[in-house]
């Protein structure tokens, strides 16, 4: 009883800003302004945090989607951005994950160190290289400024390559027997057992550059290219109620999303050792 008590009190923790976020979503800006004057900067006294509106409206969220072109224009850059590093990551890190757990080569322990040291090096660290190279292919201030450094991200080679080599070498062995060549066992056996994995790794690149902020505002600068990620900062205050509002309409994709394969997020985790 204590135990379901003590989870119930940190589950409610982690849910009081998502229920916070939607409850303001509902809040005119006079109602916001009321209750964050003080930190909006518009007013003197206390904050007062509700969950709840007084008088909920759909005004903000009907301003956002009929009268901001501008979102839209973010939303599918965003769209194009993201899923276009999703695509690149599955052409080539899904073989990339295969070579590295199911083949023995001349400096592949030393190669995948290297993946390694790059998987926990933070955007900072290569920024300055990233730059360099995208300038030198004139490739800033465009869409694949943020794709091509995506597409050779390491980390989902890193959860794959943990479950590709779990699957039993019996088996492949077995395909062999039966005159199966490299290409057949990696589509038919590689990519089925690894569906969980390859969809695990996709879904959480798909979290990360969904959410990005510092790659799209170091190698974009003109507004048109902007993805989702950036036009909140851009919200003046007078706008809180619509910040709100892109706040929840921008993380419909990713609710969805976990709800789609929340199972195959929890096998590949489990099955890289993520968890450990």
């Amino acid at each position: 009883m204590i135990k379901r008590l003590m989870w119930g009190i940190i589950g409610g923790f982690m849910i009081f800003p998502l229920l916070f976020m939607v409850g303001n979503s509902f809040m005119g800006t006079l109602e916001l302004q009321e209750a964050y004057g003080a930190v909006l900067g518009n007013a003197g006294g206390g904050v007062s945090m509700r969950l709840i509106p007084r008088y909920p409206t759909l005004r903000p969220l009907v301003e956002l989607l009929m009268d901001s072109p501008g979102f839209f224009v973010m939303f599918w850059n965003s769209v194009r951005q993201v899923f276009g590093v999703l695509a690149g990551q599955a052409v080539i890190g899904i073989p990339a994950a295969w070579a590295f757990a199911r083949y023995r080569f001349r400096g592949r322990r030393v190669l995948f160190m290297i993946y390694m040291i790059l998987m926990i090096m933070p955007f900072q660290v290569t920024m300055v290289s990233n730059y360099l190279l995208l300038s030198k292919l004139s490739l800033m201030d465009t869409h694949f400024a943020l794709i091509l450094p995506g597409v050779f991200s390491t980390f989902p080679v890193f959860i794959m390559e943990k479950f590709f080599r779990a699957i039993p070498e019996t088996m492949i062995e077995a395909a062999k027997v039966d005159g199966a060549g490299s290409l057949c066992i990696f589509l038919k056996i590689g990519l089925p057992l690894g569906a969980p994995g390859i969809m695990a790794a996709l879904f959480l690149n798909f979290l990360e550059y969904w959410n990005a902020i510092e790659a799209p505002m170091t190698f974009l600068k003109t507004k048109s290219k902007f993805p989702l990620s950036l036009y909140l900062p851009d919200i003046t205050t007078d706008q809180i109620s619509i910040a709100f509002a892109a706040s929840v309409v921008m993380m419909i994709p990713a609710v969805l999303g976990f709800l789609w394969g929340k199972e195959y997020l929890r096998m590949g985790i489990a099955a890289s050792g993520l968890k450990e």
